[in-house]
């Protein structure tokens, strides 16, 4: 069952140093741009994946979760449900701790397998949010 309670909510961002973004872009439009800006000026080590750049905001930009050559907090992914399968495994191969599903990002299947595996998961809400809210 993905969390959702405020003190685990608070407990996952205190504690988490490094966020992978998945999806994230160099677009000023998108969600995930503004959203790593964001947890950049929040002191977080932001780690961009995606495989159509080679940087995002001037930092390296992975391929997948399983290039990115450090341990990830937290997965924050700001990809399209159908496309979870392959982040969980890549979450799971690299041992993520958390995966946050940003809102419209919900895939209960692929929220049990990272369970399963000992993943956090926290499903359909916007890390900037709960950051502002809770912090």
């Amino acid at each position: 069952m993905p969390f959702d309670d405020d003190a685990t909510l608070r407990k996952i961002l205190k504690e988490a140093k490094t966020i992978a973004v998945v999806g994230a872009s160099e677009k000023p439009w998108r969600d995930s741009k503004n959203i790593a800006e964001f947890l950049i000026r929040e002191g977080y080590d932001v780690i961009p994946v995606n495989p159509k750049y080679e940087t995002v905001l001037g930092r390296t930009c992975y391929p997948d979760l399983q290039s990115v050559p450090q341990r990830v907090d937290i997965v924050d992914v700001f990809r399209n449900p159908e496309h979870l399968d392959e982040i969980v495994k890549g979450a799971i191969e690299t041992k993520a701790k958390t995966m946050w599903l940003q809102l419209g990002v919900v895939n209960e299947e692929a929220a049990w397998k990272a369970e399963e595996a000992g993943i956090q998961v926290v499903m359909d809400r916007c890390i900037l949010v709960d950051h502002r809210r809770l912090m």
